[in-house]
Order: C-alpha cells, then structure tokens, then sequence
C-alpha cells in the first residue's frame, strides 16, 4: 500500500445528495461549516459563504430562527451556488418555506416540530422537493423524559432519541436523511456514534459540539472524529470552533488529511526545530503556509533543518529541502536537485512549489503572489 493510500475501510452507508455533494456511500467524506452572522445581514452572510468556500468547504448551513431569516435566506439562496443547509427549530412553517426558496437540505428533528400533519407537511414537502432532512440530536438539548430516565447525557441516551426521530421518518416512509449524535465531551460523542454506526445505515454527520476555542477546540476535534473516522465511520463532518468559519474548514481537511482520507492542499512536513538546524525552520513554514493558503492541488513538501533527517523525509515527499550551511538541499521527487541559499529560502520555496503545483495539475498555474 503507498504512504499516500489510507489504511481504513469505511463503514458502508445509504448516499444521499445535499445540492451538489454526495454524502455517504463511496463519496469523498464532505466538509461543512455553519455561518455565524446574522442570518438577515444577507450581505455579509453571503460574504462568509464565499470566504468559506474559498477555504473547500463543500457545505455550508445557516441558521433560520425566524421568518424574516427565512426571506433573508431566499435572498442567501440567489447569491451563492453552495449548498445550503438550513438550520429550524421547533417552527415547521420555516422549513416548508426555505424549501420553497432552494433549501438544498433541512436541519429539523421531525420529533420537535408538533402534530403529525405538520410533520408530514415537512416530510412530504422534502420528498416532493427532493431535499434530505438532517438529524441533529445534541447533548446538551436531550428529551426531558430521556434525561430523567438516564440521569446525564449517555450514549445510549443520545441514540435512543436519535432513533425516536429516525422512526417518524421511517414510518412516513422518508429514507433521504443523515444524523448527528454530537457531544461536546469526546467519549460521549464517540460512544454514540459507534452505538449509532451499528444500528443505521444512513450517513452520519461528525462532530464534537461547541468543542471550544480555536486551539482546545480543534485539539478534541481531532482526537474525537479521529477516533471515529479511523474505524471508518463519519460521511459529512463539521469542526465546531469559537473561530472563524474558514479555520472549522481548514482543520476538518487538515483532520481528513491526517488519515490520508482526503487531501487538499499542501502537505508540510516539518521538523520541530532544534540547535542542529541550520535556518529558521519555524518561520519559513509559517511564511509557506500563509503565502501558500491558495493551493489546493495535493503535495508533500517537507522542510527540516539539518542533514539527519532531512534527506529521508525528502525521499518520501514531492519536494524537501534538508538543511546545511549558507546554502540547503533542495530536492524534487527524492532526488537533490538543488541547494537554496538560506537568506532567500521562503522565496525560493515558493517558486519551486508553485511551479511543482503548475506542472502536477496546469489548471492550478497560479503566479506567485504579490509581498507587499
């Protein structure tokens, strides 16, 4: 098996189409986020929709608490081609109506929403319309009764009121859905999503909830989804963070890549640093990334400062660069191929991987960007 081929055979899942992007079965495991401006500030949503597509991400929701948020959305639904989750709550009025404006999926839980004709309404409306319905079961908004009965937040708690909401659809004979058990405690969320990996066979979307700040936050995600996603369980997935919409992206791909599940962009392999490196090994990565963030084409580029391990990572990668005196190895493809003064290296990087990226896939030529 190739160091780029993941190890890991997923579990087999219904596939079901939100707007563009398959979701379950043999497709590539989406990434999504969730817009955090006010849903009526059309303009600015539909800029944080643009920012976050730019990052890859294949899905966005946005959330619609009231009927003015439904109109704005219409108005989301013009402006972009992405698709389009919309996140209700309780009023089933909202869904029928943000189905009606190009809602490419529904984030309802059909057990909350009231009388089995509202609940029909909803359904039948998504069948006619050909949009899935997503269900979110969360553990900090558990069932009062299903409190009670489990004291906390458990697995089987998560699951046995994700499975209340999977039976009215399947008694409405509704098949297009996917589910989430999220937690914002790890084992909690992992728990729930094996017991409910055994038991469905729809899509199941991946997430710690309200997992914290950037750095806690992307740390237990990782940790979290990874656990599941090495055992092959997970088709959507968004990474909940107190950040930046665009920085829940970035990691959910830097988590896929990780796992060889899914790669976009480039791949840095670099050393920590020691008093053996011979250049700024921290700053010229960070320098490379920043300058680099528009690059999705696949590449393993890998950057260590000294001789010790620097040629064997650069063997293993498309591009390395092996640290030495005044001037470093810089390879292609395993073999030395130059050496690069060290002054100019963040420079010289660029250009060589740019180029790399022009010749690996030429609808990518892009130029090297401006400094100033």
């Amino acid at each position: 098996m190739s160091q780029h081929e993941s190890p890991i055979i997923r579990r087999k899942s219904k596939q079901i189409r939100v707007g563009s992007v398959l979701v379950g079965g043999d497709a590539p495991i989406s990434v999504q986020t969730m817009t955090n401006t006010l849903t009526t500030d059309v303009a600015a949503t539909l800029a944080q929709i643009r920012a976050v597509e730019k990052a890859g991400a294949d899905i966005v929701r946005v959330s619609v608490p009231t009927m003015e948020a439904a109109e704005a959305f219409k108005a989301i639904r013009a402006g972009t081609s992405m698709p389009l989750v919309a996140d209700i709550h309780f009023d089933y009025r909202i869904a029928l109506q943000v189905a009606e404006y190009g809602a490419d999926c529904l984030r309802i839980n059909p057990g909350n929403i009231g009388r089995e004709d509202r609940v029909r309404a909803v359904v039948d409306c998504a069948r006619d319309k050909g949009i899935p319905i997503r269900i979110g079961v969360n553990g900090g908004s558990l069932e009062k009764d299903l409190q009670e009965k489990y004291g906390e937040p458990t697995p089987a708690a998560l699951v046995e009121s994700a499975l209340r909401h999977v039976d009215i659809l399947d008694k409405l004979n509704f098949d297009q859905f996917k589910v989430s058990v999220k937690a914002s405690d790890v084992f909690l969320a992992v728990g729930a999503y094996r017991e409910l990996a055994r038991q469905i066979e729809q899509p199941l979307h991946l997430g710690i909830t309200e997992a914290g700040g950037f750095r806690s936050g992307a740390v237990k995600s990782a940790i979290g989804l990874g656990m599941l996603l090495a055992e092959g369980i997970g088709d959507t997935l968004r990474i909940s963070l107190a950040a930046d919409p665009v920085e829940e992206v970035k990691v959910g791909f830097d988590i896929l890549k990780s796992l060889r599940i899914r790669a976009r962009g480039i791949n840095f392999i670099a050393c920590p640093s020691c008093s053996r490196q011979e250049f700024d090994v921290i700053g010229t990565v960070n320098a490379l990334e920043n300058r680099l963030e528009d690059i999705t084409t696949p590449m393993d580029v890998s950057i260590i400062g000294c001789v010790v391990n620097g040629p064997g990572e650069a063997l293993v990668s498309d591009l390395g660069l092996a640290g030495a005196q005044r001037k470093s190895a810089f390879y292609d493809g395993g073999e030395r191929v130059d050496r690069l003064d060290n002054t100019q290296l963040v420079d010289a990087l660029e250009a060589r991987i740019r180029a790399k990226v022009a010749m690996m896939d030429p609808a990518a030529r892009i130029p090297v960007q401006d400094k100033d």
